[in-house]
């Protein structure tokens, strides 16, 4: 069949030439070649409804312009390498004829650009629909689909639950009224009624995580913290139903069982509660939330300093004995580097010969609490008394252990009404006599806040002031780790070293501080409950949220002293758009077009590359405009 003359097939220059004369054009303006997936789901494509649009070709010339007999592809080189591949798997002949189109008249360059250039893609909502309609009328899987047009099953499953939203919202995405992202949160739930009375409901916040926060009421967050104590193949087997959010690039989704998942935490939780019970305690009690109201209320027993053996006293003497030369050395010759290293280690290792233990008798009579931690582990706090345990020292007002009446003044047989009225009134002037001293004030609010922060079961102020330290772990799992996050934590336990033992020698503390001191730990205090997260639905807090922009524009704040995009932090986890719209504003035009055909993971790594150094900043994390910028 080599030898096969070319045959015209119609009267439009289409002619029929067997796979093997078809040859590259050098006049063809792709330089950059198809990859190895684009041929082959082309080759799948062909095999599956033939070539819907077909080669166009030129005759090659030999020496002297004389035809070679073969031909040169101008246009469709594509589908000339999607051709071979298929002769090469021996789905077809390697002189299989391919139908041609024949242009000696036009240029060949402009043929190969104009093939190139001069198109319309499809919208991606025809698209969706296209995929669903093979999924649903054709019987095509997946799977099947995936292998024609050159995608993963996961893309396809993807679009298939695209293309299944509600076509009133469909709609609006392709009238440019909703983006891809909020489709995507759409895709959730198949109920098109409820797709729709959300997004009428919705108000000025649409984004991806508030729809998908009221599509999902009710149900469960599979990165909850109840989710990672259980684990969730133990909600699985229980009977439990997992809604995938197939967006989701950490493979999230929701639990719809919120019942059956509270059960689970507590059986667990009670299981642990029974190996606590065993150590001795009176009793133990599980709660799935810690209670700190009751527990702040709570009288406590002593605890004691674990007994050393002979041989841990002499580690523990050494320790001291060498930590002592060194800080002595230090005085004298000045700290180094590695000298302050060394006496941290140094009083660490002390520091593990100094646990507290609770004495049998004190276990025998008290309590423990088992809960659900905030970092979904177990929380198990050990040591409290119930009333009718509290044992009365002889001769004293108060109770053994720290009951929160300890320091409060004998009634001397007045009745509850006209003691509290008596004290209502003592109050009133307390209120009155601190407005006019605000020296005086500002040590209390510092103590307050900081009773708070380093004493949190300790109820050791009069003044009614509460501290509520921001959770940032939940919504970024590195925090910890981060610039801002290591120097809090350093700046925490740097004051925690210098509080006293006891809560109530906390104001003598406090009030002993040089002003500039009492400003910093004030600072510090008030520093671990601000919160400017933006949560699903916080747009109750939008007040709140305007205060953290004013505070920051109000001190030197820089967010590029602390964060610097990352494929990790931001360019993995957003849209190609959003990768060259930041490329774009930091380095130019010409630089985003550098990177502009290449997959998302390739794009996102050379954009970190592209972005290192240059301040750039998503609009989330920029200064807030001033009002005259906001009018501009």
């Amino acid at each position: 069949m080599s030898s096969r003359k070319t045959v015209p097939a119609e009267a439009r220059n289409i002619v029929m030439v067997p796979l093997g004369k078809l040859k590259k054009s050098p006049k063809n303006v792709r330089k950059v070649p198809h990859t190895d997936g684009e041929i082959a789901a082309l080759a799948a494509s062909i095999a599956s409804v033939g070539m819907l649009q077909f080669p166009v070709i030129e005759p090659e010339l030999g020496p002297k312009h004389k035809p070679t007999g073969n031909f040169l592809v101008n246009a469709g080189e594509g589908r000339r390498l999607a051709q071979l591949l298929r002769a090469k798997r021996k789905e077809i002949a390697k002189d299989e004829p391919i139908p041609c189109v024949i242009d000696t008249e036009h240029s060949a360059t402009e043929i190969s650009l104009a093939e190139n250039t001069i198109r319309s893609n499809m919208h991606p909502a025809d698209e969706f629909e296209a995929f669903a309609e093979l999924n649903q009328k054709e019987g095509m899987s997946p799977e099947d689909i995936a292998g024609r047009y050159g995608v993963t099953a996961a893309v396809v499953k993807q679009r298939l639950k695209l293309g299944a939203v509600s076509p009133s919202l469909l709609t609006l995405y392709r009238e440019g009224e909703m983006n891809l992202d909020q489709l995507t949160a759409f895709a959730i739930t198949d109920d098109h009624v409820r797709q729709e009375q959300v997004w009428a409901e919705l108000g000025w916040d649409k984004s991806r995580q508030a729809i998908l926060w009221a599509l999902t009421e009710g149900q469960v967050a599979a990165d909850d913290r109840r989710v990672s104590f259980i684990g969730l193949e133990a909600y699985e087997a229980a009977g439990g139903t997992v809604i995938r959010d197939l967006f989701d690039e950490d493979d999230g989704g929701y639990l719809t069982d919120a019942p059956l998942l509270t059960r689970l935490v507590r059986e667990k939780l009670q299981r642990l509660a029974e190996t606590v019970m065993a150590e001795g305690w009176k009793w133990v009690q599980v709660d799935v939330e810690y209670d700190y109201q009751r527990t702040a209320s709570m009288a406590t027993i002593d605890t004691v300093p674990r007994p050393l053996s002979d041989e841990e006293q002499q580690q523990f003497t050494a320790l001291q004995e060498e930590l002592e030369r060194i800080s002595n050395e230090a005085e004298e010759n000045g700290e180094a580097e590695d000298t302050y290293a060394e006496i941290e280690r140094l009083e660490a290792e002390i520091a593990k010969f100094s646990e507290e233990t609770f004495l049998p008798e004190g276990i025998a009579r008290a309590g423990a609490f088992v809960a659900l931690g905030n970092n979904g582990e177990a929380r198990i706090e050990r040591g409290y008394l119930r009333p009718e345990d509290v044992k009365i020292k002889e001769g004293e007002g108060g109770a053994d252990g720290k009951p929160a009446s300890q320091t409060a003044k004998e009634a001397d047989g007045l009745s509850a009404a006209l003691t509290a009225e008596l004290t209502a009134h003592r109050t009133a002037a307390l209120q009155n006599d601190l407005a006019q001293a605000p020296d005086l004030a500002l040590i209390a609010v510092t103590h307050a806040l900081t009773a708070k922060a380093f004493y949190r079961f300790a109820d050791v102020s009069c003044l009614g002031l509460s501290l509520n330290e921001a959770s940032l772990s939940g919504a970024a799992s590195d925090i910890a780790d981060s610039i801002a996050g290591k120097a809090i934590a350093e700046r925490h336990a740097a004051w925690e070293a210098r509080m006293p033992e006891s809560g109530e020698a906390l104001w003598a503390f406090v009030a002993s501080l040089a002003m500039n001191e009492l400003l910093a730990l004030l600072a510090h205090c008030a520093s671990l409950s601000l919160d400017a997260v933006q949560r699903p639905g916080s747009h109750s807090r939008g007040a709140a949220l305007t205060h953290a922009d004013t505070l920051a524009k109000a001190m030197p704040h820089d967010m590029t002293r602390y964060w610097q995009p990352t494929v990790a932090n931001y360019l993995g986890r957003v849209s190609k758009e959003r990768i060259l719209e930041a490329v774009r504003e930091a380095r130019g035009e010409d630089e985003a077009r550098h990177i502009a055909g290449l997959k998302k993971q390739a794009m996102a790594e050379l954009a970190e590359q592209s972005l290192s150094g240059e301040n750039w900043l998503p609009p989330l994390l920029r200064p807030a405009p001033s009002a005259e910028q906001a009018d501009a």
